[in-house]
């Protein structure tokens, strides 16, 4: 019989927990899928790249709602590395309530959307907001949905281009992990360029699919503890996940556990006052020998203090700082970097959310069933907006 996260089909079916293992688990496969679609669309991808980076000034807007726009905010500071120009990642959240703000500059921009379905009221407004206000607009979708409003406008517009995501990848659960995930892959191939990730890619879904395996007994124990408030720190590419590990838990949840997100340098200013002796914190430690530095910093730290009911490292280096206390080592990882270590490291937020809700009575497909959190969000109204 199948199983998923180490529980039998008829278990998870029972459990309203069948999707959401499924689609946590098939990530590696997906991610597979995901970076034969893109080099199968290069040229053509590349060919209506062509047209936005003709403009010398072109300025890059990662977007997307929820766990779409966290996608962006991960992957901002490692894409402004890999391509030339200004690369921003702003929520279709804010651009729609302050549009004025966020496209007050006319420079050619290209927008780059992230959305599971395409169907999101701020998604499909923040296109035509910015197509609105700004004279030179060009749209790359990554979607999962071909469905979808944002998938389908794409195919009556010259300055669009939307790439589509495995089918499985459409989550057929509430919360977003393989459309989350591949969407990412997705855009970091495309602009990285096919040579400085495909070397990259087999190990990393390699060692992902180990670690899956590996983590998930470890993790449902810690789930199983006492913790009312869960903090996740992250430093650059790992704020963003930070924060979407964060809103997985409080998701999966239904916000019966308090999750926070921070830098560790951020963390000292203020937020550090809500650890208490229910508090897990998770650190995503960076394999940037600098970076690290301030990572382990604060591991230290925290350990010292000895308030927190546990202090985990999420890692792919070991050393003494990081094994005086509890930490999960993502192996064959050493030498990888920063946006290669959020596929493998998010799977930890992913798996812990999933059994902390099972572990608190929650139906992970579907953990909020009165209908006050929508998969698709609902009640909102788009205002017309003069400019």
């Amino acid at each position: 019989m199948t199983q998923y996260l180490g529980l039998e089909d008829a278990d998870l079916e029972s459990l309203k927990a069948f999707w959401t293992a499924k689609e946590i688990e098939q990530q590696p496969d997906c991610w597979m899928k995901t970076f034969s679609i893109v080099n199968e669309c290069r040229t053509a991808i590349n060919t209506f790249l062509e047209s936005a980076f003709a403009h010398p000034e072109l300025r890059i807007v990662l977007t997307g709602a929820g766990t779409s726009a966290f996608a962006g905010r991960a992957l901002a500071p490692v894409l402004s590395k890999v391509v030339s120009g200004r690369v921003e990642a702003i929520a279709t959240t804010d651009i729609v309530s302050n549009p004025h703000h966020y496209f007050a500059e006319d420079i050619p921009t290209l927008v780059v959307s992230f959305a599971r379905s395409g169907n999101s009221p701020e998604s499909v407004a923040a296109v035509e907001l910015a197509n609105q206000t700004l004279s030179h607009c060009y749209h790359l979708v990554l979607t999962c949905n071909d469905q979808g409003e944002l998938y389908q406008r794409c195919s009556h517009d010259e300055r669009s281009f939307a790439l589509l995501m495995p089918e499985e990848t459409n989550d057929k659960s509430f919360a977003m992990t393989s459309s989350f995930s591949s969407m990412m892959l997705a855009a970091f191939s495309i602009f990285a360029g096919k040579d400085v990730f495909s070397k990259e890619i087999e190990r990393l879904c390699k060692c992902s699919e180990a670690l899956i395996k590996e983590i998930n007994l470890p993790i449902s124990n810690i789930a199983g503890r006492n913790t009312g408030r869960v903090i996740y720190l992250g430093s650059g590419c790992f704020q963003g996940l930070a924060q979407e590990s964060a809103l997985k838990l409080l998701e999966l949840t239904a916000g019966k556990v308090v999750a926070c997100f921070d830098s560790p340098l951020g963390f000292r200013h203020g937020p550090k006052s809500i650890v208490d002796n229910q508090t897990l914190i998770v650190v995503f430690i960076s394999n940037d020998p600098y970076t690290r530095k301030y990572d382990l910093d604060l591991l230290k730290e925290l350990r010292r203090d000895n308030i927190a009911n546990c202090v985990v490292a999420i890692t792919s280096k070991l050393d003494e700082v990081v094994t005086e206390g509890e930490y999960f080592h993502v192996e064959n990882m050493d030498l990888a970097s920063d946006v290669e270590l959020l596929f493998p490291y998010m799977l930890f937020a992913q798996i812990y959310a999933f059994h902390r809700s099972l572990v608190l009575g929650n139906t992970p497909d579907n953990p909020c069933p009165t209908g006050e959190v929508n998969r698709v969000v609902q009640g909102v109204t788009i205002h017309k907006f003069n400019n």
